[in-house]
């Protein structure tokens, strides 16, 4: 196996309480191990499938913030972290990372805001949400260490997904490893990278092109038409229904 920061890890199961919630997720308990095999990882699958749990939960076992940012980083604006990062055993590699963090598009914000706390250099609240986003991603990352992000397409433009794609790739040969839980079909395409979908209650390899990110984008750009017919056929005959009867009664 490469030297990998994080090869692997473990659930133990008996550490997870009979009635908790994370007991319903299948797909992660479809999985007492799961090994990571390239520097670059996605979780994908849809909504409520278990990415984010599972990511957050591997922070936690590393030893970052569940709100995001470094291990330095100790704030809380809403205690809501489920107890899987506490039952994860994480399978380390012999190297040892110089820096990491963990981020999410949702909490950057309060990221940024203690960043600026806490006295480093660097503004994250001036300028444009996806700017501020993508530089904290690059200026963090330069180092070889362990990154964890999720969704940040949500920060990013097309464009800038690209930028981060460019990134990613770069760092990866260099060592460092970022998992990351996404929808971007820009994104998934990064070389080399490993895709692990949540979907079909399971967390299975996935090639990209079977990914519903994938899947769902070009058929759209390619079917434009007929998938909007399609996507609002209900809503026409449902709208124009109500519209006439509208009509109808204040010509009444």
């Amino acid at each position: 196996m490469k030297d990998i920061i994080i090869q692997g890890l473990r659930i133990d199961w008996d550490q997870v309480p009979k009635k908790s919630y994370l007991r319903k997720i299948k797909s992660i308990t479809s999985r007492s191990e799961l090994a990571f095999d390239s520097n670059v990882t996605f979780f994908v699958g849809e909504n409520g499938t278990g990415k984010s749990t599972l990511l957050e939960a591997i922070a936690v076992a590393w030893g970052f913030n569940a709100e995001g940012g470094t291990r330095n980083f100790l704030f809380s604006t809403y205690r809501d972290v489920s107890c899987l990062g506490n039952s994860l055993t994480l399978i380390k590699g012999f190297r040892r990372p110089k820096w990491g963090y963990f981020v999410r598009a949702e909490t950057f914000f309060n990221v940024a805001t203690q960043n600026e706390e806490y006295g480093n250099a660097s503004n994250y609240h001036i300028g444009s949400h996806g700017e501020n986003f993508l530089a904290f991603v690059r200026g963090r990352s330069k180092e070889y260490g362990l990154y964890i992000i999720d969704e940040p397409e949500a920060a990013l433009s097309p464009q800038r997904q690209l930028v981060l794609l460019r990134h990613l790739y770069q760092c990866a040969k260099n060592g460092s490893q970022f998992i990351i839980a996404t929808h971007s079909p820009i994104l998934l395409g990064c070389p080399e990278a490993t895709i692990l979908s949540f979907d079909n209650e399971r967390i299975e390899p996935c090639r990209y092109e079977d990914t519903e990110s994938y899947i769902v984008t070009r058929s759209f750009l390619e079917r434009k038409e007929y998938m909007l017919a399609e996507l609002l056929k209900d809503e026409r005959i449902n709208g124009g229904e109500e519209h006439g009867n509208q009509g109808r009664k204040s010509f009444s």
